[in-house]
Formats: structure tokens, sequence, C-alpha cells
């Protein structure tokens, strides 16, 4: 593995940054009646992303508000609000919190602690630096995205529904894949 301070990140800007919900997605796709996949994301979610003088002593917070799921279709969105899924009224948020930025040559991994159902596993994100540099409003932005894969039943997310001649109606594997852009603080 390759010392993160040895790795050149062009542009590269160390500090404190937003994320930019209204440019950024957090979207996850799941097998459905074992023939195709649904596609969904979260509305409201918000974090912290603190880029440090040595990229690999950096730090991710975030916060997703479970009851803004959206699929496009309402009564699915309703279904996975409830107990048969996330427990919404019970379990208002999902959480992330980095404990390892990692690299190795040009491949970037964060590894953190996801919350869901007020179960905490370890997940390892594949990320990608997308850039840094000035927005059109005299601040800095900064571009990553990342994905990983988790296992619904491993959140308490186990609902089983077979279908007839074998199979589920919905998998186990969540893939999750984010898309974000985020704001520098000034002081």
């Amino acid at each position: 593995m390759t010392s993160a301070t040895a790795v050149q990140i062009p542009g590269y800007v160390a500090g404190t940054w937003d994320i930019d919900a209204a440019h950024s997605t957090v979207g996850f796709a799941v097998r459905h009646m074992m023939v195709s996949k649904v596609r969904g994301y979260f509305r409201d979610f918000d974090g912290v992303i603190t880029t440090a003088e040595d990229p690999a002593q950096s730090t991710v917070t975030a916060r997703v508000n479970m009851d803004s799921i959206d699929t496009r279709q309402e009564q699915r969105d309703a279904h996975i609000r409830s107990a048969d899924f996330f427990d919404v009224g019970n379990h208002t948020e999902m959480t992330f919190r980095s404990t390892a930025v990692r690299t190795d040559g040009a491949d970037w991994t964060v590894v953190g602690d996801l919350t869901i159902k007020g179960i905490t596993k370890p997940v390892t994100l594949e990320l990608e630096l997308n850039g840094f540099g000035p927005d059109a409003y005299g601040g800095t932005r900064a571009g990553f995205s990342a994905k990983t894969e988790i296992s619904r039943k491993a959140y308490g997310v186990d609902i089983d529904m077979p279908m007839d001649g074998g199979g589920v109606v919905v998998g186990d594997k969540i893939s999750v894949e984010l898309e974000i852009e985020a704001v520098l603080r000034t002081a």
C-alpha cells in the first residue's frame, strides 16, 4: 500500500466540506423478482467531509433521513418505510462514520461504520476522487463518487417474500452508489 502523503492529487484542498445535497445523490439498486433491478434514492441527507493534509487522515460523517426514500412508486415506498423493511417509525436515520481512508496508487477506499435500524456494521466504499476546484460563486467545491454492496439482512431488513417456483421478490444484496459534491467551509 502506498503512503497517502506520497500520492499527488491534482488540485487537492485540505479543509472541512459540507455535502451539497442539491448536487449530490445517495442511491441504491436491489434485485426485484429475480429478473430486474429497482433503483431508488434518498432525498434528505447531509454530511461533513474533512480532507486532511495527509489524505489518509481524512474523515466522513453522514446522515440519511430514512423517511425520504424515493423509488418512484409511492405504494412501494410506504411499504419500505414500514416495519417490514426500515421501520421508520422507530429508526428515522441511517448514519455513516468513517474509520479509515486508504490508498493503493490511484485506488482509494473509505472504511467506516454504517448504521441502519440501530445495527452497525463495517463497510468499505470504493472511492473515486473526481476533483477539486472553484465554483461560480467564489467558493471551492470537491466531487467524490463511491460505491459498495451490503446485505440488507445484516441490518435487520430481513423480510423474506418467496416466489412460487423459487427465488425471492426482493434480493438481499443492495448496491449503494454515491455521487457527492461538497462545498468548502469558509472561516
